[in-house]
């Protein structure tokens, strides 16, 4: 059971660990040892997840995510398989979690009359030092 917060939890049997060798230096143990651990956990179909956090999980655009919606975390930081299967599981949590937090929807604001008139006064006073920089020079206040 991976408790992600204390009000969601999923189940070992929602997730698929696939254990692979490990690819970089390592000498001989990188050869032998299948210590890389390939996290699969399918968020469309999983019923242990809110349905809003499934929908904020589904749309990320994140590339771990499959298009049947399985989240695939690929782990292999560690020299052993258990340090590696702890840290996908944490990532794991970790990606779940912030999927909790509800994004503080925005609010449309308007630019303000001084904001604007500074923005024009900054354009007036741009265009006449390019003016000024022809030879036919127009003065205005």
């Amino acid at each position: 059971m991976l408790q992600v917060t204390r009000t969601i939890a999923i189940p070992d049997a929602e997730l698929v660990e696939r254990f692979v060798r490990s690819g970089g230096p390592g000498g001989q143990n990188v050869n032998k040892v299948s210590t890389a651990v390939e996290l699969r956990f399918d968020v469309a179909r999983s019923p242990s997840l809110p349905e809003a956090v499934r929908a904020r999980l589904l749309a990320r655009a994140d590339r771990r995510l499959t298009d049947d919606g399985v989240l695939v975390i690929s782990a292999q930081r560690f020299r052993t398989q258990d340090r590696n299967r702890e840290d996908a599981r944490e990532r794991l949590a970790e990606i779940v979690r912030s999927a909790t937090v509800v994004p503080k929807a925005r609010v449309a604001t308007k630019p303000t009359r001084a904001s604007k008139e500074r923005r024009l006064g900054g354009k007036k006073i741009k265009a006449s030092i390019k003016r000024g920089r022809s030879g036919r020079a127009i003065e205005h206040d």
